[in-house]
């Protein structure tokens, strides 16, 4: 969430980076927590000044008594009884107006980082791309052909057991998805330092809270209610909030995880875009880098991190570019986010394949993670990244068509090649 403090004193910069979110509901938020904070700081404030009255008066009302002076101090501790009632009703409307103050921050989406470009989707820049675009001597096929022509895809199968959505990897296909899963662990880990994690693939609600998936985003989320659990939308979730709560040593940092999880989305304002094939799923692999690093590092740490997602598509030989995405298509806890997009020939479409952000503290004040800069300093709150390293049903997707031979049949790259165990499909 934000700072309230900076919200209180730096409030028209706090409104004008919103303003790049182009959601005025936002910015009436903003006035709303303000205004709240106002009324709470009020009644902080006359509570105190009763209370400096009542610690003026009470030693007066001990004294009377003590002299046998009754009468005079009756009216006295009818006053302080009077007091007592009156702080009494200010602490209540205090520690409403906090609870209130809380509710609203989150609601309130991160403040976009300052060189984040406004506008909305169609506004989101091209950095760079890398790859040239294959020429083809026949017409490529979608993935989903490839995939039933090859017996690795069976879609109607998956749809059998759970609905549309799930999809059913088979034979080569299902080894195919392990071995990018482990390729790209690998590579993380092993070359680019990341510790690796298999964490648990269900998340409570303080979880959800402390990235931003909740409030926010529960439609979008499967819930469990008997358990009170969701599963996990993206490692993401998990793997940040394994240090909520905690003080971290300044020493530690940066500190660098690589995860898989299999990730479950309702997607329930996504209807009817994009059903075909493997673009949109309800489940889905994913490996994903998370960070957690100093604030003065943070933006270089997401350049770093994206070259390293990057780095898996170059294996792969797969033609991609990296977008820089703009205000108002940014996610709602994000900052800064490059989406790294691959072309798939078959579908004839760039498909997002991973989003990079930096969060700055946005979500380690929600999670509550500290670092101690040195011993016996301040504590501050630390900055969180994270970035897909890949998300695998669209990267299987475009890997299909990108490397789709004329007889149906699909070359598989040299990095990967010997995860499969073979250089065809």
């Amino acid at each position: 969430m934000l700072d309230l403090k900076r919200i209180r004193e730096e409030p028209e910069l706090v409104r004008s980076r919103l303003a790049l979110r182009a959601k005025p509901e936002v910015l009436e938020l903003v006035e709303r927590v303000l205004a709240l904070d106002e009324e709470r700081r009020h009644a902080i404030a006359e509570v105190d000044d009763l209370r400096a009255k009542r610690n003026q008066v009470s030693p007066e009302v001990g004294r009377l008594k003590q002299a046998g002076r009754h009468e005079e101090a009756e009216p006295l501790i009818r006053e302080m009884r009077e007091l007592g009632d009156r702080m009494e009703s200010l602490e209540k409307r205090r520690a409403e107006a906090e609870e209130a103050v809380r509710a609203v921050l989150l609601e309130i989406p991160n403040l976009p980082w300052p060189d984040v470009p406004p506008g909305g989707e169609e506004d989101a820049v091209v950095v760079h791309e890398w790859g040239e675009e294959r020429a083809f001597d026949f017409e490529p096929r979608p993935h989903w052909e490839i995939g039933e022509r090859l017996g690795i895809l069976d879609l109607p199968r998956g749809a059998k057991v759970a609905g549309s959505g799930f999809p059913l990897y088979v034979g080569l296909g299902a080894r195919l998805q392990r071995s990018l899963i482990s390729f790209a662990m690998d590579l993380q880990s092993r070359e680019h330092g990341y510790t690796e994690l298999w964490p648990p693939f269900l998340i409570n609600e303080q979880a959800g809270l402390g990235t931003g998936q909740l409030p926010k985003f529960g439609d979008d989320m499967y819930f469990v209610p008997e358990d009170g659990l969701y599963l996990a939308p993206t490692a993401e979730v998990p793997v940040t909030n394994l240090h909520a709560g905690e003080m971290l040593e300044g020493a530690r940092l940066p500190i660098r995880y690589v995860a898989y999880t299999p990730c479950f989305r309702r997607e329930a304002g996504a209807a009817g875009k994009d059903t075909r094939g493997l673009l949109r799923l309800h489940q889905f692999d994913k490996v994903e880098l998370v960070r957690f690093e100093r604030p003065e590092n943070g933006e270089a740490a997401l350049e770093e991190l994206t070259a390293h997602a990057e780095e898996v598509l170059r294996r792969l030989e797969l033609r991609f570019r990296r977008i820089l995405l703009a205000g108002g298509d940014l996610g709602f806890a994000n900052a800064k986010t490059y989406d790294l997009e691959v072309w798939a020939p078959g579908v004839g479409k760039w498909l997002e394949v991973s989003s990079c952000s930096l969060y700055t503290d946005y979500q380690a004040r929600r999670a509550n993670i500290r670092f101690r800069p040195a011993p016996n300093e301040r504590p501050e709150f630390v900055y969180t990244l994270n970035g897909s390293s890949l998300g695998f049903a669209r990267t299987y997707a475009a890997l299909l068509e990108t490397h789709q031979q004329a007889d149906g049949r699909v070359r598989i790259p040299e990095a990967l090649a010997g995860y499969l165990g073979t250089d065809r499909l």
